[in-house]
């Protein structure tokens, strides 16, 4: 058996569907080009027939993105498949996805078909989507909770009908890694033909076991794992693909497998998807959370100074991890600046971009000593997640009291007018600035999350700000950074807004819609 793991990222499909977590098409090329950087073999790049943009974006994908296969993800039905197959076209390597549900309570009370036309539809899909490519791949929604007899059959009939990957989805976190690993074993065993598909895996994580599960499908024999850039998914999240990818090359003595990922991309791939979704990473994440590399006790330090393997099982090095301040001030010049950004991986600015994040350095390095790494990926980050403003900040004043409410006076330009001045009281100066922009902005609005984080160490750090909104029924991230941070909320709050305003006219599919 083959030791190369395919690694099929589903951050544009699956970790989309995070709540606010939509991206429009320029942020998922954007991605869709990271992913490429950092060696994924196939990119999940969305679900065509949901929207017009999903298909545009899918589309622009294939016909930007070299390296990966570009897959588009159907359900077994003809509208569905076709227009996944005319989305995909443009690409050199290309990928139809489709799937059906085949659990019992599946069957019944959502497709409410029988079992024999489920498998029929199946056959037809996988049919249909081979005269588009000669890659297809087929997917049993739920299999986790399906009967294992029945999905042998189902999958067996699907390969027949010309499937090269067969995915068997824990679609809603349910297995357990022993049962998971047994359900890979027993398809491979009793499935006619399987070694004419790769079996690959594909699981949430509800019960937190979405990569020990894919882990234990891989020691059964799957080779391709579905996994998202920091875990991101719908509810609790998919499989991570940082983790997989660093378990199966950390204990590479005990899979004895391989991939083809760049590892020193994953650093950088984190961040950018962070900074497009508005999720913000929590500091104990594996692999790429802030606190991944950090030794706190003192016991821990000493083994550390004296050899990192003590308490470091990984380099950081090796996922992209720096860990160089920036020594540089506020004398340093634009290109010496640029060169650092380079260093950092930031490789595809233009120069309009860089020059503006060069004049937030400078203004930064007027109020803040110490400069770090971290400091100049927060700015950069920042810039790129504004982009054009439609709304943007002039003007803020606010005032607190414990003898008085607080109160915000707040300037809002879009583009070149500058339009309202609001006086607001608030719970909180957050409260009050908060009420006066849904005053000023003519939508409806409601916070649905609001965060605040440090960037660095010490009282003069920049203060990263994430909030949720709901905006006129539809979940939008923002996020915005400053060294005050009532600065830091007013723009993220207008990102979301801007976000928004981006977007809104992108239409949405209104149907049940249901993926694996």
């Amino acid at each position: 058996m083959q030791d190369n793991v395919v690694i099929f990222d589903t951050t544009l499909r699956d970790g989309e569907q995070s709540p606010g977590a939509t991206m429009n098409i320029k942020e998922k090329v954007e991605v869709a080009l990271q992913l490429a950087r950092l060696g994924v073999d196939v990119i999940e790049a969305g679900f065509p027939i949901s929207s017009q943009g999903d298909f545009e974006a899918v589309q622009a994908i294939a016909r930007e993105v070299e390296g990966p296969t570009i897959c588009g993800l159907a359900r077994a039905n003809k509208p569905d498949v076709a227009r996944a197959g005319e989305a995909i076209a443009p690409a050199r390597r290309r990928r139809v996805h489709t799937f059906i549900a085949t659990s019992d309570i599946h069957i019944e009370k959502k497709l409410r078909m029988t079992r024999a036309t489920v498998r029929e539809a199946a056959i037809e899909a996988v049919r249909l989507a081979r005269t588009f490519t000669e890659d297809v791949e087929f997917s049993c929604e739920d299999a986790s909770r399906s009967d294992w007899d029945y999905l042998v059959q189902v999958y067996q009939a699907a390969i027949e009908a010309g499937a090269t990957t067969i995915n068997v989805p824990d679609t809603v976190g349910y297995a357990v890694p022993e049962q998971y690993g047994a359900l890979i074993r027993y398809l491979r065993e009793n499935i006619r033909g399987v070694e004419r598909a790769v079996v690959s895996v594909h699981c949430h994580n509800d019960l937190g076991m979405a990569v020990a599960n894919s882990l234990a499908g891989v020691m059964q024999g799957a080779r391709q794992i579905e996994c998202t850039i920091n875990g991101i998914g719908e509810r609790a999240g998919n499989t991570s693909l940082e983790e997989v990818v660093m378990a199966l090359r950390t204990r590479k003595d005990y899979y004895g497998l391989r991939t083809g990922i760049r590892t020193r991309e994953i650093y950088r791939t984190s961040r950018l998807v962070s900074r497009i979704t508005g999720i913000r990473v929590q500091p104990n994440k594996a692999i790429v959370g802030a606190n991944a590399f950090a030794h706190e006790a003192g016991i821990h330090q000493d083994g550390v100074i004296k050899e990192r393997r003590t308490y470091e099982i990984m380099k950081p090095e090796d996922v992209g991890w720096t860990g160089e301040s920036m020594v540089m001030g506020k004398h340093s010049g634009s290109n010496a600046f640029g060169q650092r950004l380079f260093a950092m991986g930031f490789t595809h600015l233009n120069p309009e971009e860089i020059h503006r994040a060069f004049r937030r350095f400078k203004d930064l390095c007027d109020v803040k000593k110490d400069i770090y790494d971290e400091d100049i990926y927060a700015i950069v980050e920042d810039e790129l997640a504004q982009g054009t403003p439609t709304y943007q900040l002039d003007a803020l004043t606010v005032t607190t009291s414990t003898k008085g409410a607080p109160r915000a006076e707040l300037t809002v330009g879009k583009g070149e007018e500058t339009f309202g001045v609001v006086v607001e009281e608030g719970d909180g100066p957050i409260d009050a600035l908060f009420k006066g922009l849904e005053r000023l902005i003519d939508l409806n609005i409601r916070l649905l999350e609001y965060s605040l984080e440090a960037v660095t160490a010490g009282k003069d750090a920049q203060g990263r700000v994430n909030v949720r909104l709901e905006i006129q029924g539809r979940e939008v991230r923002g996020q915005g950074v400053h060294t005050d941070i009532t600065v830091a909320s007013v723009n993220a709050y207008l990102n979301a807004v801007n976000r928004y305003l981006i977007t809104k006219d992108a239409p949405i599919f209104s149907g049940a819609v249901t993926t694996p």
